[in-house]
């Protein structure tokens, strides 16, 4: 495989001499695949879209879902949408066409959203995790804590956190000079992939993406976990079968959304430190595994766990049935 990337970094039809166009490569060593992997990409782009607008229509429609774990919902539906529109029109470019050209700008652009996109999607997975811990842990106090004020604070938190976390990339990467390939063994413009082909010291870049992943996935992931320990320890003390049922119904989906969301996460982020024998088309399957999965699947396993939105999902539905059949007569 690593004699397949050489020849095609070396090859003049992907090496440009120009230092404002760099070449995405795709998934090194899966060339003669990357046509029948566009099919999954584009079943995982189109559920992303359809499963997302379906949550924003139902909630946004639906007085009795504006409620805080469902406004968070929405919250998590835009993000996902905003960073599959981010990766999936130039992935599947890629595969279908073998178009890995992008500009400098574009690429550092592409490599500021898709990062912003994930540290925001953190933050409101830990807010998500907030709310659990208060409705179980303090459900008298719920309506006076999580107020559509303190909703709505959150939600810039979350895109002031992303946004400045991922400012100073563009110009630590900027500062850099790539004296010689600029192909980009990866599907997108992934931070340490572009780093990775600089000349020159590189350390500032990495300790900030070191740093940034720490401030991101590390205090999230710990906070996360401290909130369902003290849940897991109230939800102990209920006397009621039924309500320890209940009480922990309602985190469970909640929970598949944080597998889903950080377990690929996780292992991109350390193959890229220490996963020196993991193959390079592993790392980068595993890389889109991260960026196309949970948009995809958070839709599917919210709708299928919460009662509320799936009732609501096939009244909305109906009532869609009902509007068309009334137009055509």
């Amino acid at each position: 495989m690593s004699s397949t990337l050489d020849h095609t970094m070396d090859s003049p039809n992907h090496t440009n001499l120009d230092p404002s166009i760099f070449f995405l490569l795709g998934i090194p060593g899966l060339e003669q695949f990357h046509m029948w992997l566009s099919l999954p990409v584009c079943c995982l782009g189109t559920a992303t879209i359809v499963g997302n607008i379906t949550i924003l229509v139902v909630v946004a429609t639906e007085p009795a879902l504006h409620k805080p774990v469902y406004l968070f919902l929405c919250m998590l539906s835009t993000i996902d949408l905003a960073a599959s529109l981010s990766t999936v029109p130039k992935l599947l470019a890629i595969l279908w066409c073998g178009a890995g050209h992008i500009s400098a700008s574009a690429c550092l652009a592409q490599m500021f959203f898709i990062h912003t996109f994930c540290m925001m999607e953190s933050t409101v997975l830990l807010a998500m995790a907030f709310d659990r811990y208060v409705a179980i842990c303090h459900p008298l106090r719920y309506a006076t804590i999580l107020t559509d004020t303190i909703i709505a604070r959150i939600g810039v938190v979350a895109m002031v956190r992303g946004s400045l976390l991922m400012l100073p990339c563009p110009f630590l990467i900027r500062r850099l000079s790539f004296c010689q390939s600029h192909v980009i063994p990866h599907t997108y413009c992934e931070h340490m992939a572009v780093v990775k082909l600089a000349c020159g010291d590189t350390r500032p870049n990495r300790v900030y993406g070191l740093t940034a992943a720490l401030l991101v996935i590390g205090v999230d992931l710990f906070c996360i976990g401290l909130s369902y320990a003290l849940i897991a320890q109230a939800v102990l003390h209920l006397s009621s079968r039924e309500a320890r049922s209940k009480a922990l119904g309602t985190c469970g989906c909640h929970v598949c959304v944080i597998l889903i969301s950080y377990t690929p996460a996780l292992f991109s982020f350390f193959t890229h430190r220490f996963g020196h024998q993991v193959p390079l088309h592993i790392h980068i399957l595993l890389a889109n595994v991260y960026l196309l999965f949970p948009p995809a699947l958070n839709p599917v396993v919210y709708g299928v766990k919460t009662k509320e939105i799936r009732e609501r999902v096939f009244r909305v539905f109906q009532r869609g049935q009902r509007t068309g059949l009334k137009a055509s007569e």
